[in-house]
């Protein structure tokens, strides 16, 4: 038998494992199974397992079944020699048994092996050697078995008693679980000892010294900090780093002022920065403290009575912990000033933060009469308002953004302040070379495109380089760049994504292919548009054989069949699934194409996709039906989590799928908090029922732990929260829980009160709390409350301010803006443009934007450029005829506005404000990228007038136009206008605009486009077309009518008569 073993194929345990899981586990002894592996050559069935493995690494196997193997495999493993070593270890485990690991319940056959603690032990020894190279996934299914062992019973088999020697390490922790204990919740250590257990585990040396090398889940972090501080007497001073982060306010009520002091400042010292998150914004600057480690920073610093310059400077980045109202009523003016160099070095100031601190400097007499003054303020700047820099003279900006330091500072500025700063410095820079050489790197984006204009001005290229642009603002200067630098290579990833149809004309025919190759080795992201004309130019003569050195978004507007001669249609749709899909809109016919020619070349049958097919279609699946999702069951799940958005066919089929049970997830009865994880993109798809399903713990540890690294909005967590709290309101006669500082800090003060409850809670809220609550309203609101909680803070805030909200809440409203009515917003004191940004800022439906605008112009404000920076694209539909004749045309040229969305008459108007505002740049193809967002309102002479520049005007553009100005063109002006866009004029012959045009033509000068188009007036007839649209009084069309073929017949009629006569 054991010769006939040895000379078996690698795939035999595919067929011997498909041949038993369709018999019952009975069917086979599993003490046989023992038998029969232990005959097996160790080397060959390593390699049968690694086939194995790659075949079943997504395919949950039979539970049974999986035991019955995992019963001989594992004896087989114990046998091989130096399995205890790592590199043997990890070829069967990672290689070979990964497929029956995914089980915890296999661990539980190390029970009935009598496997002892000291093997385990050992056994948990070894696999923590491969913890760093094992995938996440493994890590977790292998601490689920870890955990399945040392808790499957009642029978305290937790390898932990005090009266067994080598059963008494407290080590315990570092025994039993290694670096697996990163995956271990909180109920999991409970499940492990009790209390007083888990205590003396948490302080044993070698634990302390393995934990402060792993990331604890943050619930795990703050639980293991606990059972360390909670012991009586315990010194915070020798608490270790990796612990400091960990704290609770409770654990910091009884130090002395010192203590604190000392505390708060490792604290700053030892935590880590992180960036604003999109799960649960924490509606402060970035790279500034979790909230849990302000909130903890806040107490410290409340146990000082006094803040001497020295006590702020020993603070350190712990200054960032102080609250608004320490800062404007216990610390004087003279120490702020006295501290400044070390408060302007703190990252991470809240707006309410650096705007208190700047404005108690200011009001005391402190001067920004030169540049140093300023920079000094360093990370505080962001406390100004726009109104203070405007009165500065453009030479005190100057001098500051020279201070490097300073500079670095303008990244974490408001976008209004960043406008004003640039606006500021502009006004004194006149060459665009020279602002491009001078403007803080983190201030490029806020330029204004017009501002960006070189003409007749060489730019300097590696000063372009240097700063980050966004692709509008590259479009102006490409052109000038690629003249300028005949190497591409050298161009950024920024500028190059500046490329236009418009700019195309100053590239070389000949060097398209070694731009978009170029392009393809930046990783530049490019639009439709972009694309569609860079393609044009790379296939001029022909489709390159060497696709796949191009960007892949071009792939997008080829097929698998132009893809012949550079791979298979599989390779193609790899590539595809890897593109920038969102490029086209997502039910456009191209897209829906692209589908159905990648399931024809995978060869799907009916619609079941394989993991195989997952892998290739990549982004595609993004777009497959709903009946494609419920054939293929749970194996698409996880990607599918990935997707931005569902139709509601998918949703469907999505809600089906989970609630079947029928995939590697299981039923969401038994999800956990790592489940939810995996899934998070898929839980605003969750309907109630399934949301019930899912283990109210799992959710709560899911928000505990991941929700703020999930990529749901904060209304999307909302909805998750709703399902903590009791369905059934109980009667909320007094407050449960008071609101304390503590509370308000906590992003998880959702989960604690039902609407009734908060509103209790609300009314009885202490002076201190209640200050610190509307000093920190912007970050309070971030948290997922439901808009039944929404209501009762609306509510609050009514009742503190019956006359109208004051300035310094408008811009912290936040969520609540749905529920405000315009009523309320004519009440506000709307005094400037920054307080107009700020509440439009939150996207206010129109009724109540429109109300703003209202207001801010009722108090005598200016639609100046920072007003119409805020009302934007979004909202400049809703001025009327006397607001935009307001406009100033030198405003208009500082901000981008797109009024397609708006009437004909706004249109109209903002053309001419945008001619009169873009007259001085009239230098192409520069002036048509400014211009293009209005013409939709140009009149027919002035788009003739355009048609000479050579702009490569895109269809979509063209069909857009004023009807009566493109009727009036002729087809050599189409021609110009349209350029090498020529072609897609064919595409559009059958539908309107493009048809009635057509119809008033001359067929003999459609045919001089050679592009196919048929339907013009033929020579010697007369076409008359019925008004479809309104004339313009600008340019009327005169009478139409039906075309009739009027001339050949009266002649002939009159020939008739003259012979019968």
């Amino acid at each position: 038998m054991r010769t006939w073993l040895q000379d078996l194929q690698d795939d035999f345990l595919i067929s011997l494992y498909s041949c038993l899981a369709s018999k019952p586990a009975t069917a086979l002894d599993p003490e046989y199974s023992v038998l029969f592996f232990s005959k097996y050559d160790a080397e060959k069935l390593l390699a049968s397992l690694t086939t194995f493995s790659q075949r079943f690494s997504h395919v949950p196997l039979s539970l049974e079944w999986n035991l019955i193997f995992i019963n001989g495999l594992w004896e087989k493993m114990l046998q091989v020699p130096d399995i205890e070593s790592p590199p043997v270890l990890s070829q069967w485990v990672h290689g070979g048994l990964q497929p029956f690991l995914v089980e915890p319940k296999v661990f539980g056959c190390l029970h009935g092996k009598n496997v002892s603690c000291e093997s385990f032990q050992q056994l948990v020894a070894a696999l923590d050697g491969l913890y760093p190279e094992l995938p996440e996934e493994e890590q977790r299914n292998l601490y689920g078995g870890i955990k399945y062992y040392l808790t499957q019973n009642e029978s305290n088999q937790k390898c932990y008693s005090e009266a067994i020697p080598g059963l008494n390490s407290t080590a315990w922790f570092k025994n039993y679980l290694g670096s697996f204990m990163e995956g271990a919740t909180v109920e999991d250590l409970q499940l492990f000892g009790d209390e007083p257990t888990l205590q003396k585990f948490a302080r044993d040396p070698v634990n302390i010294e393995m934990i402060s090398n792993l990331t604890l889940l943050r619930e795990t972090a703050l639980y293991y900090t606990f059972l360390l501080t909670s012991a009586p007497g315990f010194p915070l001073s020798s608490l270790p780093a990796g612990f400091v982060c960990s704290l609770s306010p409770s654990a910091v009520t009884n130090l002395s002022r010192d203590d604190a002091l000392s505390l708060a400042r490792r604290i700053g010292e030892s935590c880590p920065w992180i960036p604003e998150r999109r799960g649960i914004p924490g509606g402060r600057a970035p790279s500034s403290l979790p909230a849990r480690e302000l909130q903890v920073t806040s107490s410290l610093l409340r146990k000082l009575e006094d803040f001497s310059p020295e006590t702020l400077r020993a603070l350190g980045q712990a200054a960032v912990g102080l609250s608004v109202s320490s800062i404007q009523n216990s610390i004087r003016e003279e120490d702020l000033e006295a501290a400044l160099p070390a408060l302007g070095a703190v990252r991470g100031w809240s707006a309410e933060q650096s705007s208190a601190i700047v404005d108690k400097l200011l009001h005391s007499g402190y001067q920004l009469r030169d540049g140093q003054s300023l920079a000094r303020l360093g990370s505080l700047v962001g406390g100004l308002n726009s109104s203070t820099v405007w009165g500065l003279s453009p030479e005190v900006l100057l001098e500051a953004i020279e201070v490097p330091e300073f500079a670095q500072q303008m990244e974490t500025l408001p976008p209004a302040l960043k406008r004003t700063f640039v606006e500021k410095l502009s006004s004194s820079i006149a060459r665009p070379a020279d602002l491009v050489k001078h403007i803080p790197a983190a201030l490029a984006t806020s330029i204004p495109k017009s501002l960006l204009v070189f003409g007749e001005e060489k730019p300097s290229v590696q000063d372009l380089n240097s700063k980050t642009w966004t692709p509008e603002q590259a479009a102006m200067f490409f052109s000038d760049v690629v003249k300028a630098e005949p190497d591409f290579s050298r161009l950024s990833q920024s500028v190059l994504q500046g490329f236009t149809c418009a700019a195309a004309k100053d590239v070389e025919a000949g060097r398209f292919q070694e731009l978009a190759k170029v392009m393809r080795s930046k990783d530049v992201k490019l639009g439709e548009d972009q694309l569609s004309c860079l393609l044009r130019m790379v296939t001029l003569h022909g489709i390159p054989e060497d696709l796949d050195s191009y960007p892949k978004d071009l792939l997008l507007f080829l097929s698998p069949s132009d893809y012949a001669a550079t791979g298979s249609c599989s390779q193609y749709f790899s590539n595809i699934g890897e593109a920038n899909l969102d490029v086209l809109p997502r039910e456009s016919p191209q897209r829906k194409q692209l589908l159905l020619e990648a399931l024809a070349c995978l060869k799907v049958p009916g619609t079941q996709i394989t993991q195989g097919n997952a892998e290739i279609l990549g982004h595609l699946l993004c777009d497959l039906g709903g009946e494609y999702i419920r054939s293929s069951g749970g194996i698409l799940l996880k990607d599918l989590s990935q997707c931005e958005s569902f139709l509601p066919d998918q949703e469907e089929a999505i809600r089906d799928v989970i609630s079947s049970g029928n995939t590697t997830f299981g039923p969401p009865a038994t999800w956990s908090a790592f489940t939810l994880r995996e899934l998070s993109g898929l839980i605003p798809v969750f309907d109630h029922n399934i949301l019930q399903e899912i283990p109210k713990n799992s959710l709560s540890l899911w928000l505990k732990d991941f929700a703020r690294d999930s990529p749901l909005s904060r209304e999307e967590l909302a909805t998750v929260v709703g399902e903590l709290l009791p369905t059934r309101h109980r009667r909320a006669d007094g407050c449960n829980q008071e609101i304390t500082e503590e509370v308000l800090s906590s992003d998880l003060m959702p989960t604690n009160y039902t609407p009734q409850e908060l509103r209790v809670c609300l009314r009885n809220i202490s002076r201190k709390s209640q200050l610190y609550l509307e000093s920190h309203l912007s970050q309070v609101l971030s948290y997922p409350f439901s808009v039944e909680q929404l209501q009762v803070f609306k509510n609050y805030l009514d009742e503190r301010y019956p006359d109208g909200y004051p300035e310094s809440l408008l811009s912290k409203l936040g969520p609540l803006t749905p529920l405000i009515t315009p009523e309320e917003i004519s009440r506000w004191k709307m005094n400037s443009a920054d307080v107009l940004a700020a509440f439009l800022k939150n996207q206010p439906p129109d009724r109540l934007a429109s109300a703003a605008i209202k207001r801010y112009l009722e108090l005598n404000n200016a639609l100046n450029a920072m007003a119409l920076d805020a009302i934007g694209t979004r909202y400049v539909c809703l001025l009327n005829t006397t607001e935009l004749k307001a406009i100033e045309p030198s405003s208009l040229r500082l901000v981008s506005l797109n009024p397609s969305a708006c009437s004909q008459q706004t249109k109209d108007l903002l053309y001419e404000k945008a001619k009169e505002a873009f007259s001085a740049q009239h230098v192409f193809p520069a002036y048509y990228e400014l211009i293009l967002p209005y013409l939709e309102g140009a009149p027919g002479k002035d788009l003739k007038a355009l048609s000479h520049a050579n702009v490569n005007m895109n269809i979509a553009t063209f069909v857009s136009l004023r009807r009566d100005a493109l009727m009036s063109l002729t087809p050599s002006e189409v021609q110009g206008l349209l350029g090498m866009n020529l072609q897609d004029l064919a595409k559009w012959q059958y539908r309107s605009p493009v048809r009635e045009w057509i119809q008033v033509q001359k067929q003999s000068q459609l045919d001089q486009l050679h592009i196919g188009l048929t339907g013009g007036t033929q020579e010697g007839y007369i076409n008359l077309v019925t008004s479809k649209f309104p004339a313009s009084s600008s340019a009327p069309l005169g009478a139409m009518a039906m075309a009739l073929h009027l001339l050949p017949a009266l002649l002939l009629t009159f020939l008739m008569m003259s012979i019968l006569s």
